[in-house]
């Protein structure tokens, strides 16, 4: 049986234009304008891909540093030693370690946002990657999480670089601030993401590789962004 909506969030869709598909712009003043939850909501940007997550060649992850941040305090942990491990320490990094950490991640802590490896040290990940592959976190040359410049990883996480990966269904879904965050931040945190994933189109990908694009906060009904936005075949 379907949940019946708040009387907020109805009162939030009957604000929403069926059948519309907003300017971004438009769509980030329209979405702080609803009636919303006694929380600072994320925001967030869904897509829907015109392409088959089955195949390899198909399949699209990256990362984007947003030029104003999630607005979330990013906590990051980093597989290391010596020197590097050294270096993640002095950036700020939440946790570091090698054997250790690893136990400690295979016991149960997963408190932590994102992962940082250096090269050595994957042999050992891989270990936990179980665990860590189905929550995004694994390490990543593509993502910039496997590296040995752990310092720069952790400064770059911390500031607001954020990871995506497509699901199973063809979607990716990402953070792009807070509702509290101005109009401005808004709109060029989102400009920044859709641009990401347009770049990382796969070359095997046919028709249209976007389908569509929803911009949403917590707990609200999500605008359709228009076409022209992220148009490309």
């Amino acid at each position: 049986m379907a949940s019946k909506k708040s009387k907020r969030y109805r009162e939030a869709a009957s604000k929403i234009e069926a059948g519309k598909g907003y300017p971004l712009a438009e769509a980030v003043t329209v979405l702080k304008s609803l009636p919303a939850p006694k929380f600072d909501g994320t925001v967030t940007l869904s897509f829907k891909l015109g392409i088959d997550p089955r195949k390899s060649d198909q399949m699209v992850r990256g990362s984007v540093s947003l030029p104003h941040g999630t607005g979330k305090t990013v906590r990051v942990i980093v597989f290391a030693t010596g020197d590097a491990a050294k270096a993640a320490q002095e950036a700020g990094a939440d946790e570091v370690g090698m054997d250790d950490l690893i136990k400690k991640v295979q016991d149960g802590f997963l408190d932590f946002d994102a992962a940082i490896a250096t090269p050595d040290a994957m042999k050992e990940v891989r270990k936990i990657a179980r665990v860590l592959g189905p929550r995004g976190l694994m390490p990543n040359p593509k993502t910039g999480t496997v590296t040995e410049d752990t310092a720069k990883a952790v400064n770059a996480t911390k500031a607001g670089k954020i990871d995506y990966k497509v699901d199973k269904n063809g979607c990716v879904a990402a953070a792009v601030g807070k509702i509290s965050f101005d109009e401005t931040k808004l709109v060029e945190n989102a400009s920044s993401l859709i641009e990401s994933l347009v770049k990382a189109k796969p070359a095997s990908a046919k028709g249209d590789y976007i389908q569509s694009v929803t911009l949403a906060s917590s707990m609200q009904p999500g605008l359709p962004l228009e076409a022209s936005l992220y148009a490309i075949n």
